[in-house]
Parts: structure tokens; C-alpha cells; sequence
């Protein structure tokens, strides 16, 4: 590999590319340390030795920091190491090292993202926002099915009709119309929202 670039991250930061692509970051005094100079050659013994004596100890540090400051998928844990310039296989160290302590479990985050919003969003909106974060489907469908019942869609309805001072016993069809609408854009199945306002109107 050839050293192409070292160039200026911060004021003590700096990004090394490696054959025209970035590769990872290091402190000034680390680059004088593993005498790193544009146009030579970085042999993968020094490579390795630079991933695991600084940038996987730096690693492991950041990704505690990260899931210390909120709860995190794996993905996300991933795209934040990646964006913070360590390298691949670094990232995959870290990411494992957090996990074997417990510290990251996308079933977890997911049965607790759900019980934290189901009275509040379907359960539609839910699985597309837990699958934007990374959550695999199959973890998300066993988190669905352990923390989600009809009625806490029902309950979900409710608080939104509230919220929208809507009162199905004096409701017109135009206003109840547009309940119906914006509930079922919001992802809530026809049958739930019919049980919970009662308006038969609705089918004709």
C-alpha cells in the first residue's frame, strides 16, 4: 500500500489515505510515530500494527462513549465508527467487543423503542422507523410480537383523535373523513380506527 495523502482533519488530527482512499485517522505525534510519509510505502505489518496497538484501543473507547450518550442498533454504532475514520475491520473489533459485554442488542433496543411509542404511532410507522435504524427484520417481527397487541393500536387512535379534539358523537362526514384519512396514512388499519371512533357513516 502506498501512502497517497495525509491530510488535515482538525489541528492535531490528520486522515491517512492509503492508494488514493482514505483509510484512517491518527494524531500528529502518531504519524511521526509509525513515520508516515506521503509517496512511501506502509507495509501490512505496520498496517496491522497500527490498527491494533491505537485505532482498535480508540475504537473500543469511542463506541462505549457513543452508546454511553444514548441506546444504539448495530448499524448505527457501525455508521458512526465508519464516519469517524476507522477503518473496516477495526470497526467490526470494536463492535464486537461492545457486544460481548451486552452493551448492544438490537432485539433490546427494539422492544424498548416500541413499548416507549406504541401508545403514540402505528405499528407501521414503528417497524419503518426501527428499519431505517438497521434493526433486522427478524428481530424487529420477534420485538413486534412480544410488545405489540390490537388494543395498543386501539389505545395509539385514541390519543391521537384526542389530540385532534375530534368527538365522533358530533362529527361531520367531511371532519370524520379526514380523521379517517390521516389516521390511515399514519399506518393504522381501517378496522381499528372504525372500533374506536363507531362511526358507521364511514362505508357509505
Amino acid at each position: 500500500m502506498i501512502i497517497t495523502r495525509i491530510e488535515p482533519v482538525s489541528k492535531t488530527r490528520v486522515r491517512i489515505y492509503l492508494d488514493e482512499k482514505p483509510a484512517f485517522c491518527l494524531y500528529q505525534g502518531e504519524v511521526s510515530r509509525y513515520h508516515l510519509v506521503p509517496g512511501e510505502f506502509l507495509s501490512g505489518e505496520t498496517y496491522e500494527k497500527i490498527c491494533e496497538e491505537t485505532l482498535l484501543k480508540r475504537a473500543k473507547l469511542r463506541a462505549m462513549h457513543l452508546l454511553n450518550q444514548m441506546g444504539r442498533t448495530e448499524k448505527q454504532l457501525r455508521d458512526k465508527l465508519l464516519q469517524g475514520g476507522y477503518p473496516e475491520e477495526v470497526t467490526r473489533a470494536a463492535i464486537a467487543y461492545v457486544k460481548s459485554f451486552g452493551y448492544i442488542n438490537d432485539l433490546e433496543y427494539a422492544k424498548s423503542f416500541i413499548l416507549g411509542r406504541k401508545e403514540k404511532k402505528s405499528i407501521r410507522e414503528i417497524r419503518g422507523m426501527l428499519l431505517e435504524k438497521g434493526v433486522p427484520e427478524d428481530l424487529l417481527e420477534q420485538a413486534v410480537g412480544e410488545c405489540y397487541e390490537k388494543e395498543d393500536s386501539q389505545a395509539a387512535i385514541r390519543e391521537l383523535l384526542r389530540k385532534k379534539h375530534y368527538d365522533p358523537e358530533n362529527a361531520g362526514p367531511e371532519e370524520t373523513r379526514k380523521v379517517l384519512g390521516y389516521l390511515m396514512r399514519k399506518g393504522f388499519r381501517y378496522e381499528d380506527i372504525r372500533q374506536v371512533i363507531q362511526v358507521s357513516k364511514w362505508n357509505t
